[in-house]
């Protein structure tokens, strides 16, 4: 195995003599979310005084000659339509991969052969370029402007630690997928109903959501009118609490005044006359003359029951006249 590995690179020093000044230049190493899109920048400069016939692409092949498979090949009529080149046969080398999967992953070269199948004019670039697949990748979303106010231009770019280029995302506001899908969504002139909460994800790969990036536009101030009592039930539900409360607190005043009136008849007689002459003084007794004081306790209203005035005889020689049906004097007022 060693003896096989020191041939192969005495013969690509050969080749690489030979060649003169042929060269390939690659990107830099690449880390690709499965099924992203990428890109792998190439340039060559053909070897002096031949013309390139035939480009081709291999994985994990140091010469990438004969028989090796290769991913692309400029004379096969049967490539994978998920690679694409992008070059040309005069320096331009670029290679396109859709929708990559993990059989990817590997270290591509690139080799240009001559028109006239000249073994001198053909050179393999064997640095290459590594692509390393990877099964998720944690999408961010960073914004082009930090606080962006009402009337200003915003552009959100979704990206993720690894790699890639020209990937095909879906961008989502609130859950909602949006019809841009490219890797940098444009907002603006920004309004009130950009606010909202912006996600993205691959699109062959929904489970690689983006944690949410929230957009907030102040809304534009506005002249509250109020409306009606009943637009508004808050107020409406307080009026009503308010009513209910003040009757609760009528009929409690209500039955303090009731019991307290029941509890002093004099001063229910003292305001209401009517009720005062329904007062039964029948055995009050009336004050001796000049007793002041016992006139200022006495009452206003006096009841005299039970006075029976009867006749004397001034003749006795006349009969004394019976009087059957004596006078009585009651509630006699002064």
């Amino acid at each position: 195995m060693v003896v096989w590995d020191i041939k192969i690179v005495w013969i690509v020093g050969m080749i690489a003599a030979a060649t003169g000044d042929a060269s390939v230049s690659y990107s830099d190493p690449v880390c690709a979310v499965r099924g992203s899109t990428v890109t792998l920048l190439c340039t060559f400069t053909p070897v002096p005084s031949f013309t390139v016939g035939r480009v081709r692409w291999c994985r994990n092949h140091l010469i990438c000659q004969g028989e090796t498979v290769s991913v692309f090949d400029s004379a096969s009529g049967t490539n994978n339509q998920r690679y694409r080149y992008l070059g040309d046969n005069r320096r331009n080398c670029s290679l396109q991969i859709t929708d990559i999967q993990e059989e990817d992953q590997g270290e591509l070269r690139f080799r240009m052969e001559a028109e006239n199948d000249d073994a001198r004019g053909h050179y393999t670039g064997q640095s290459g370029v590594r692509i390393t697949v990877t099964e998720r990748s944690p999408m961010t979303i960073r914004s082009s402007a930090g606080d962006a106010g009402r009337g200003q231009n915003v552009t959100l770019v979704c990206t993720a630690p690894c790699t890639f280029h020209q990937l095909e995302l879906t961008w989502f506001k609130d859950d909602h997928a949006l019809s841009e899908s490219g890797p940098a969504l444009h907002l603006g002139p920004l309004t009130s109903e950009d606010s909202g909460n912006y996600t993205c994800s691959l699109k062959t790969n929904p489970d690689s959501f983006s944690t949410p990036f929230e957009v907030y536009v102040a809304p534009e101030e506005e002249e509250v009118i109020p409306g009606p009592v009943g637009s508004d039930p808050s107020l409406a539900l307080g009026l009503v609490f308010g009513v209910l409360l003040a009757l609760v607190g009528l009929v409690v005043v209500v039955c303090i005044i009731r019991r307290t009136r029941a509890a002093d008849p004099h001063q229910t007689a003292a305001e209401d006359p009517a009720k005062a002459k329904r007062l039964d003084y029948s055995n009050r007794i009336a004050p001796l003359a000049g007793d002041q004081e016992a006139e200022r306790q006495q009452p206003e209203y006096i009841s005299y029951a039970s006075v029976t005035f009867r006749l004397q005889n001034q003749n006795k020689s006349r009969p004394a006249q019976r009087t059957d049906d004596p006078i009585i004097y009651s509630s006699v007022k002064p």
